[in-house]
């Protein structure tokens, strides 16, 4: 059948115009897909999986085991400490001037209750012939007896105050030194003699705030600057610690020589069975952050946690000796600055 004429004429006009309504349409919807595809792959990109979360305000990394491989993340589980190790300790010597200060002290007290007790023992022999002599037919009159008796409990009265401030004297001296130091100061043995004449001096070695030793060892040694060694040979247990240290102390008696001056302070290391063995935490596992120090410790596979520790007891070999991390822990030896940087990198907010 054909058309007529002006049908014919019309649609040679409409058809061109349908096809290309029709070729707009599906150029909009393939560009408008595109477009949504490309803008999904931009999101993926820009928002990966986070790989740093916050938890209770801890931050945890997570890295998958080829991520972790990447990077050269290595772990290993926290070695136990002996309990028999040298322990590193901080030695100061001490001025031996309050201590022969105390010495004459107790000297001069010592010779003022002899002298009282001699004048005791005077008046008091006074006192009974004056009694016997009374008593018999009153050879003495009563005041006399008096006068004896007066004698007697003024210088009866003089001993007690005299023993009184010589048992204070020790007392001081086995408070600020020590019951050994003050002991031998009341028996004038030669340990006081000795460090008041500067043949030998004393020291007081302080121990880590978190270090606890069974007993301390009968001998210990200091090192002078230039690598020399000092023996020291033990006297008692301080009866002050170091107030800048916080540790237990103990006081040691070193020979005396050049190098040695009162205020010094020296390296101590002795052999010694500790009470509280702690986890040997490698140099390499320890970041420093603040002032403060951290290591990562691996909860599982993929999850890594910034622990902080206490850098206050040095391990013989490397590292440091800790009580802050649970037994079997498992701590980043090589990699933590990198997982460091990871975690202050997802802290800055990405720019669209």
């Amino acid at each position: 059948m054909k058309l007529p004429v002006s049908s014919r004429f019309l649609a040679a006009i409409l058809l061109p115009l349908a096809i290309g309504a029709g070729l707009a349409l599906v150029s909009r919807a393939y560009i408008g897909q595109t477009r949504a595809d490309d803008s999904d792959d931009n999101e993926s990109v820009a928002n990966p999986p986070p790989r740093v979360t916050m938890k209770n305000g801890i931050s945890i990394l997570t890295l998958s085991a080829q991520d972790a491989q990447n990077a050269g993340i290595e772990c290993a589980a926290l070695k136990q400490a002996p309990a028999d190790e040298t322990v590193l300790g901080f030695a100061t010597v001490l001025d031996p001037t309050a201590l022969a200060a105390l010495n004459n002290q107790y000297a001069d007290a010592d010779a003022k209750v002899k002298s009282a007790t001699a004048k005791t023992l005077i008046s008091q022999a006074a006192l009974r012939r004056a009694q016997a002599l009374y008593k018999d037919q009153q050879n003495i009159s009563a005041a006399q007896l008096q006068s004896a008796q007066s004698n007697y409990d003024a210088d009866q009265a003089a001993l007690t105050a005299a023993q009184a401030r010589l048992s204070n004297v020790e007392g001081t001296a086995r408070q600020v030194w020590g019951e050994v130091i003050g002991a031998a100061l009341a028996s004038h043995a030669p340990l006081v003699g000795d460090l008041i004449a500067r043949r030998n001096y004393l020291l007081q070695v302080t121990l880590p705030p978190d270090v606890v030793i069974s007993a301390p060892p009968q001998t210990a040694i200091a090192t002078l600057y230039g690598g020399i060694d000092v023996q020291l040979h033990y006297v008692s247990l301080a009866t002050a610690t170091n107030p800048k240290l916080q540790g237990i102390s103990y006081l040691y008696t070193a020979a005396a020589r050049d190098e040695l001056l009162p205020g010094l302070n020296l390296d101590v290391s002795m052999a010694a069975k500790t009470a509280r063995t702690g986890l040997v935490v490698p140099n390499s596992a320890v970041i420093w952050l603040d002032g403060q120090a951290w290591v990562y410790v691996r909860s599982d596979s993929k999850t890594f946690i910034r622990r902080e520790i206490s850098p206050d007891r040095p391990a013989a070999d490397d590292g440091y000796i800790v009580t802050d991390l649970p037994r079997g822990a498992e701590v980043v030896v090589r990699g933590a600055q990198m997982l460091l940087s990871e975690e202050f990198r997802a802290q800055v907010p990405v720019e669209d």
